[in-house]
């Protein structure tokens, strides 16, 4: 019976999937179909719309809504091009320096908003045509803006990092949020190596060295959007607020501060906040259908199945978490980072805290595997919205994603096996001991 639940769960998944059901009702009818072997249809429908309102019932979930608005008013509030500016000075020496300004504001812009397709189009939308104008490859600019704007996911506020501690069982957030700002930056600094050795070497633009006025005027002009990462992370690191609460905090602050930029007005506010609706209903619908479908994965033992059969392969951590690497790499190629995480989450975590892995650390792991995911094809969101605002084919960008890709490959090795990458911040600061 165990083995029909699998392949009933992962056959009903795939099929409706082929067949272009959309992601979150493929889920809940996979989860139905298999609990259907169990219980008759009535009990089944049942316990999917108990698990579905269980998962939803939790008062971190708030912070994902609250999170997107505030990401959605800052596309709308003239912080990306503020950040630019910025990064321009950052940047500006180093060889290729458009290219290290993309990477730079990349970061910043994702940490603030907090979404890896925001960032590659409020970003790739104004470095783009600066770029081309400069004489870089459009490819190339491309590759770089697609591989650079995940680094937001891992710094925080990161959706990403709230839902694993959502399906994790808890995870501290604050830890999260401390464990992600290392492994971001070293992404960053990792893809600026590889921009910077490829510019030097194909001659793509001369170093601009800003004038004092220029970069104190710059820093100035970007200091209040950058505030608002010391406003988050204070208040949760002081304990004036919670990691929820932060959300609505962002959300009142960003609304003040765009209004102050006068790039937005109140008449905007109602269409940003339908946006900010609908993109939060996709992601709390994927929430709850995939907690019936991890219901049903845990009722037929899979993830005990899989631990058991990696523990026949090898015992030895380093080659248990390589194969978890491999797998999360080859899932992010056919699966968006959201359900990939609410999916296999509950199945590898279970074997990481058997192999004495810290929870936190593994799911900075399995976040940054996943960011990988969404840029590369077929389903990289991150590589449509690079290739739509660089105005290049995704057949023409592969290659120079190739030694991107190499580099964020070399990164998430130091991340996996090098744990105080991501912990020594909680440790430092939290006095995190898990």
């Amino acid at each position: 019976m165990e083995w029909d639940i699998i392949l009933t769960l992962f056959g009903v998944f795939a099929f409706l999937l082929i067949i272009g059901v959309p992601i979150s009702f493929s889920i809940g009818l996979a989860s139905l179909a298999t609990i259907m072997l169990s219980l008759p249809f009535d009990p089944a429908i049942a316990v999917i719309a108990q698990k579905m309102a269980t998962g939803l019932d939790s008062f971190a979930l708030l912070a994902i809504p609250f999170f997107i608005l505030a990401g959605n008013i800052m596309n709308r509030g003239g912080i990306a091009l503020r950040l630019i500016n910025f990064a321009k000075v950052l940047g500006g020496r180093l060889p290729g320096p458009l290219a290290h300004c993309n990477v730079l504001a990349n970061m910043m812009f994702g940490a603030l908003s907090g979404s890896a397709v925001a960032s590659a189009a409020a970003v790739g939308g104004v470095m783009s045509p600066m770029q081309k104008k400069e004489g870089y490859d459009p490819a190339f600019s491309a590759a770089v803006n697609i591989t650079s704007c995940p680094t937001g996911l891992l710094i925080p506020p990161s959706n990403t990092l709230i839902v694993y501690s959502l399906i994790s069982g808890g995870t501290s957030i604050s830890a999260l949020f401390l464990a992600g700002y290392l492994p971001g930056i070293l992404m960053g600094v990792g893809l600026m190596i590889v921009a910077g050795i490829i510019a030097k070497r194909k001659g793509y633009g001369r170093p601009e060295k800003a004038t004092c006025s220029e970069a104190f005027y710059r820093m100035l002009d970007a200091l209040p959007s950058l505030a608002l990462i010391v406003v988050i992370m204070g208040g949760i690191i002081a304990g004036i607020f919670t990691a929820t609460e932060a959300s609505a905090v962002a959300v009142v602050y960003t609304i003040g501060l765009s209004m102050i930029y006068r790039e937005m007005k109140l008449a905007d506010l109602p269409k940003v906040i339908l946006d900010s609706a609908v993109t939060t209903s996709i992601v709390l619908l994927l929430i709850g259908t995939s907690m019936g479908m991890s219901w049903a994965m845990a009722n037929a033992d899979i993830p005990y199945m899989i631990s058991d059969g990696l523990n026949a392969v090898s015992e030895n951590p380093i080659i248990i978490l390589l194969i978890i690497n491999v797998i999360l790499l080859i899932i992010g190629v056919f699966m968006d980072m959201t359900p990939a995480l609410l999916i296999f989450t509950p199945i590898f975590l279970p074997l990481a805290n058997q192999m004495g892995i810290d929870p936190v650390h593994f799911g900075i792991i399995m976040t940054f595997n996943l960011c990988i995911g969404i840029c590369t094809p077929p389903v990289g969101s991150a590589l449509f919205v690079g290739c739509s605002v660089g105005d290049v084919s995704i057949d023409k960008v592969l290659k120079p994603l190739l030694p991107f890709f190499a580099m964020l490959l070399f990164t998430l090795m130091m991340v996996t096996y090098i744990p105080e990458i991501s912990l020594y911040l909680p440790r430092t600061i939290l006095g995190y001991g898990g």
